[in-house]
């Protein structure tokens, strides 16, 4: 499924600082979200997610990935340290009365469960166990950004069964993906941190490295093309800005250098009708509990 351009939402020239958070997660939720919507019907296409499928979902955002499961009859948990994106995601997935389930046959989907926080709150109040996690929120744009993933990874582990699968993401190739020139403005801006959350290239066994590291056994891959499409340049500034992963450059200059340079950094990918256009390819790899 190849995205639909973003429609532009009325709002101020300037997109939201990075500590406007509630702002921001409307942002995600509104326009970058489902950018990646391709990448998850991937993954669950693959792993044939449906009624029996126990999910936690971990960096569940504003919960469209999580919807997407639910709506092919999973029960989903999801978990995020970001209290304004899981507000969303509770009001996205808030329990749809009977009669209005899939296929509107009268039986709703079975309800989820949205919690703000870490993974060590998530475990099954009916103690049952997850058979997939998901974590998927792409890595390899930031040095170390998969290492706040990884205890994360263990503690869901302890909650999911034996066998059970866990899927990794992570940005493809850089000369698959576009969007890699607009990353590298945050790098040029966050020079000064010494290298500190610095945009660097995704490497090719990233998430096979953090599969080992979080005691998992890898078993398949697949790459997903995920074309980052925008109604306008103001919709793409704000949509990227809402990733969080400019922040640090924002800390290392200022809210306005930022946004202009992610302007100019964009001119090559406007097109004649002022819609913004970047191919990307996403890799996900499926790993199992031993």
């Amino acid at each position: 499924m190849t995205p639909m351009l973003v429609q532009h939402h009325p709002h101020p020239a300037s997109a939201p600082p990075a500590t406007d958070a509630p702002r921001r997660a409307r942002d995600w939720a509104e326009i970058q979200e489902r950018m990646l919507v391709p990448l998850y019907e991937a993954v669950y296409e693959r792993l044939e997610v449906g009624t029996g499928t126990r999910l936690l979902g971990l960096g569940c955002g504003s919960g469209l990935a999580l919807l997407m499961a639910a709506t092919r009859g999973a029960r989903v948990t999801g978990v995020d340290t970001d209290r304004a994106r899981v507000d969303l995601a509770r009001e996205r997935l808030a329990p749809e009365p009977p009669g209005h389930g899939p296929g509107g046959h009268g039986a709703a989907r079975p309800e989820p469960r949205l919690l703000y926080g870490s993974p060590d709150i998530a475990a099954d109040p009916a103690g049952t166990a997850y058979n997939l996690v998901t974590a998927l929120q792409p890595i390899g744009c930031t040095a170390g950004d998969s290492d706040g993933l990884v205890p994360s990874l263990t503690a869901a582990v302890r909650m999911a069964e034996r066998g059970g699968a866990v899927v990794l993401t992570g940005w493809g190739p850089p000369e698959r993906c576009a969007t890699t020139a607009v990353f590298r403005v945050a790098g040029r801006l966050t020079e000064r941190l010494r290298g500190r959350d610095a945009w660097r290239p995704a490497l090719r066994d990233d998430l096979e490295e953090m599969a080992a590291r979080a005691g998992l056994r890898p078993d398949g891959s697949g790459r997903v093309s995920c074309p980052f499409g925008y109604a306008d340049t103001d919709s793409a500034v704000r949509g990227l800005l809402s990733t969080g992963l400019f922040d640090a450059a924002v800390r290392a200059a200022d809210q306005a250098t930022v946004e202009k340079e992610i302007t100019e950094a964009l001119h090559s990918y406007v097109r004649p009708d002022g819609t913004v256009w970047m191919p990307n390819v996403f890799r996900y790899l499926v790993a199992r509990i031993p």
